[in-house]
């Protein structure tokens, strides 16, 4: 069976559909697909995009990792967090379904493993080895399918803190881990996350900034880390690493990359959004 990872879909159906296509006609047989995350917004079909893949995963032929668009969702159903003015998710949250389709999205994880792959849909800070940053996963993972998952939203945004210590509890701990698995790109060498760069794949000279994953010495170097999240970097497949936010929804490609070989596929995008939240169509 052939894996495939797939990048930010953001609600771009048409798209997402012609692209699961090609990935069927190569694999030609039995696959299996892994979603980095951000599933829906900005696009133009945030709902249909949403339930199309939670069938492929009730068929068993699909998983996701949970992005940052996934848990704004989460959080503008329950009424903690405002809707933004370019967010595409009215059909959601008026769909009869929408009860089910949100069930499934906060039982997703922050990171998958699969055959010496991790996916994750941002980043990893330095100090976390896959190992850890499963298990950091998977006490989020256990607070939003718990009875108390609002009050951890209610709780969940915010900027500090900005580095990692084992010693952190409660809901500073677990939102270090969400920023760094949902919303992470530059950080210093000992791991202090920034949240100002977004518009490009590079830090300005002087900084101390540079993108998580060259930061010497990390931890997580001997897997292969699989990400999206950063459209600004823009696919890159390196050794150990494979970067899959390429745009869709700003007008650039959609893509997938197999497990096995290193296989591209990609679908060219309409741009939906431009820079400062302004619809294109």
């Amino acid at each position: 069976m052939k894996t495939y990872f797939i990048g930010d879909l953001q609600g771009c159906h048409a798209q997402t559909l012609t692209l699961l296509e090609h990935i069927r006609v190569a694999a030609n047989g039995p696959y299996r697909l892994l979603f980095a995350g951000d599933l829906i917004n900005r696009g133009p079909a945030s709902l249909a995009t949403l339930r199309h893949v939670y069938a492929l995963a009730q068929q068993g032929l699909a998983d996701s990792v949970l992005g940052n668009h996934d848990l704004h969702l989460l959080a503008v159903v329950n009424g903690i967090r405002a809707a933004h003015a370019s967010d595409t998710l009215d059909e959601i949250l008026a769909a009869p379904d929408r009860d089910e389709l949100i069930g499934w999205l906060r039982s997703r994880p922050l990171v998958l493993q699969q055959d010496g792959h991790l996916l994750v849909h941002a980043g990893l800070l330095p100090q976390w080895s896959p190992q850890q940053a499963q298990e950091l996963s998977d006490e989020v993972s256990g607070m939003l399918a718990g009875p108390d998952w609002v009050d951890f939203l209610r709780t969940m945004y915010g900027n500090e803190p900005a580095a990692w210590d084992d010693s952190l509890r409660g809901d500073d701990r677990l939102r270090c881990i969400v920023n760094a698995m949902t919303r992470l790109r530059f950080c210093t060498a000992d791991g202090v996350m920034d949240f100002k760069m977004k518009e490009s794949g590079t830090a300005p000279a002087g900084s101390g900034l540079m993108p998580w994953f060259d930061v010497p010495g990390r931890r997580s170097a001997d897997a292969t880390v699989v990400f999206g999240h950063w459209s600004a970097l823009g696919l890159r497949l390196e050794p150990n690493l494979i970067a899959l936010d390429s745009g869709c929804v700003w007008g650039g490609k959609l893509s997938a990359v197999c497990l096995e070989d290193r296989s591209l596929l990609q679908v060219s995008c309409p741009q939906f959004q431009q820079a400062g939240g302004k619809k294109q169509k």
